[in-house]
């Protein structure tokens, strides 16, 4: 991250959210991702009430100028197909699952992005994905908190790391 991130409210948030996720035992890096500097977490989970199955949870998150609808719906469809590019392992669905939170944050937030992110947790054959918009500007985290009927018995889960990550609880 470079001095003007550091400096601006979408660079501080970003630092927030990768001192939550090291210190939940979070592996973090940055990566450049077409000339956006991107901060990867990742952490993996075996639990027995998840039907003995390891989750693999990633957060990827970014500063952009502004968030739109379809700014962040690409940036999660970019995600996920980073999470099933870089799980290694045994394939997705073979007693293992994607788990993602893919943020963006800005002060220049679209109302309809935040609606979007709030709506529903996006599934894909056992992957899920539950996209965050930051306003930076009002200090609003927007994401999905509910338990939907795909997943269900990771919904408390995302819920807890969404609450640890991203509101600093």
């Amino acid at each position: 991250m470079n001095a003007n991130q550091q400096q601006s409210a979408p660079g501080a948030y970003l630092s927030f959210v990768e001192q939550q996720l090291t210190g939940d035992g979070c592996t973090t890096r940055w990566e450049d991702w077409a000339g956006v500097p991107v901060l990867v977490g990742r952490r993996s989970e075996f639990r027995m009430r998840w039907m003995g199955t390891k989750l693999h949870l990633f957060t990827v998150a970014a500063a952009v100028p502004e968030i739109t609808v379809q700014a962040i719906s690409g940036f999660t469809d970019q995600v996920m197909k980073y999470a099933k590019d870089n799980k290694g392992g045994l394939p997705v669905g073979f007693q293992n699952g994607i788990g993602a939170f893919p943020l963006l944050v800005s002060d220049r937030v679209d109302p309809a992005a935040v609606q979007w992110a709030e709506a529903q947790q996006r599934v894909k054959f056992a992957c899920m994905t539950r996209p965050v918009v930051v306003d930076s500007s009002r200090q609003y985290v927007g994401t999905y908190r509910g338990k939907p009927m795909l997943g269900r018995v990771y919904a408390s889960y995302f819920n807890e790391k969404s609450s640890r990550y991203f509101n600093g609880q």
